[in-house]
């Protein structure tokens, strides 16, 4: 008998095992954690060392520089170069800049009424506002300006062109235009205007009602329910659906872009936003009826149709509510969250994707519609359009969807600059590059089926299912 000697030293020898094995594990807990914590204080001096570089450059611009640049002036464009170097959206709005933006989405300000963004060092039409100078003087979507009063556009910031093209209601303004198929540069003399965005407009068709939303800004919402209130009281039974416009509508606000989709949905969802690494995921959902009681409900869009409008038509669409009609969209599908800073200007950052209700996202790709119809001159047949998209702007966003390549890194480009920074106008590309490159857009005002192909087809759609839906 081992009175238990045998099991003590068990014990004892599974004590002295485990306790060898927990120094071994604090001491691997340790490495890892001075690795660790080695690697992040490594990165964060690597960060240091730019920022010393930041200061040394500075510091030299202010000394050495040909001549006198006030700090501030050179701080606001390293601000605004590095924003801008992320997206073709993201930048830095001073206090002025700020306050014009704020004055924008309220929709009445000065300029031209035309919807622009940079590609390739120039400024690339996204569309032209209803009824505005640039509307008038023949501007179209697509087209690049490349000189404000004689002064090339390449090397000034969006902004700082957006700012050059506002000015005092009643004075001129010359730009340059380079375009599609025109060998040498349109010069086009406009004249600044207050900027009232009417941007809901309406009339009927027969028994149809048509509605024309230009863009999405505070007064959209209300615009709509308006006209289909006056729709209906005009029409009342005999109203077969309506036919709404969203063709070169280049967004606005994400709140109008809801709420106007909820004015023909029951329930569902309209559309979500993804962060960076899908960390927070925002859904809105519709809230409110169908205010048109379900009748046929055609979306007109076309490659001006960008970012709020694409909302709006790619949810209608996944919910199977509205048939959309014309052709691919401008495929902007980020979200800009205009941040405050604390010198009373704020950034415009690229914060998020949105995705619609089917879990698609539309970046770079756009929306498809159910039925393609081209634009077509009603007297000659001929398509009249030119398209220019998302995936086309340099440094545009990929796809979240796909890891296939971003698409504007190709170089068949309408327009590009020489070592002295002139434009070039490219119209060399052969008919195949052209038909994938050109594609599906015309400039598009409020319009009548007279003189509108698309629109004519979609309200002969609209009559067709009112016959279909009443058997």
């Amino acid at each position: 008998m081992d009175y238990g000697y045998g099991s003590r030293c068990k014990v004892m020898e599974r004590y002295f095992v485990m306790k060898k094995l927990f120094k071994t594990s604090l001491f691997v807990i340790s490495i890892f954690c001075s690795n660790t914590s080695m690697q992040a204080h490594a990165e964060k001096s690597e960060t240091y060392n730019q920022l010393n570089l930041f200061a040394d450059v500075f510091e030299r611009i202010r000394s050495q520089y040909v001549k006198e640049v006030e700090d501030e002036e050179l701080i606001e464009a390293a601000i605004n170069g590095m924003l801008t170097s992320l997206d073709p959206h993201s930048n830095y709005l001073n206090s002025k800049k700020y306050e014009n933006m704020r004055v924008q989405t309220s929709g009445e300000f000065g300029g031209l009424g035309i919807e622009v963004t940079m590609d390739k060092g120039v400024i690339l039409v996204v569309s032209p506002m209803d009824d505005t100078p640039a509307d008038r003087a023949g501007i179209e979507a697509g087209d690049y300006i490349t000189r404000i009063n004689g002064e090339q556009i390449n090397g000034l910031t969006l902004n700082e062109a957006v700012e050059k093209m506002r000015g005092k209601v009643g004075t001129d303004i010359n730009i340059s235009i380079a375009r599609k198929d025109e060998n040498s540069l349109i010069e086009l003399t406009l004249t600044r205007a207050i900027i009232e965005v009417n941007s809901v407009r309406h009339h009927i068709e027969d028994e149809v009602g048509y509605i024309r939303i230009s863009s999405f800004t505070e007064k959209a919402t209300p615009g709509l329910r308006e006209a289909i209130s006056e729709i209906k009281k005009e029409l009342g039974d005999n109203m077969q659906g309506i036919v709404l416009d969203l063709r070169n509508n280049p967004g606005g606000l994400l709140d109008q872009a809801i709420d106007v989709t909820n004015v023909f949905l029951d329930r569902g969802e309209i559309v979500s936003t993804r962060n960076r690494n899908d960390q927070n995921i925002q859904r809105y959902n519709a809230q409110s009826g169908d205010s048109i009681d379900s009748k046929p409900l055609v979306i007109l869009i076309n490659g001006g149709s960008a970012s709020a409008s694409e909302i709006v038509a790619g949810a209608l669409q996944d919910h199977e509510r509205a048939v959309v009609l014309g052709t691919k969209s401008f495929g902007k599908g980020s979200v800009q969250t205009v941040i405050p800073l604390s010198i009373d200007g704020a950034m415009s950052l690229t914060t998020a994707y949105y995705f619609t209700p089917s879990g698609n996202s539309i970046q770079g790709e756009g929306i498809l519609p159910d039925v393609v119809v081209e634009q077509l001159s009603l007297e000659n047949k001929e398509i009249v359009e030119n398209r220019r998209s998302e995936s086309s702007l340099r440094g545009s966003l990929a796809n979240p969807n796909t890891i296939q390549p971003n698409p504007a890194e190709k170089s068949d480009d309408l327009v590009e600059l020489d070592d002295a920074g002139e434009v070039i106008i490219n119209n060399s590309l052969d008919e195949e590059e052209l038909e994938k490159e050109e594609g599906n857009d015309i400039i598009q005002r409020t319009t009548t089926a007279q003189d509108d192909y698309q629109l004519n087809f979609a309200l002969n759609l609209i009559r067709g299912m009112a016959i279909t839906s009443n058997n």
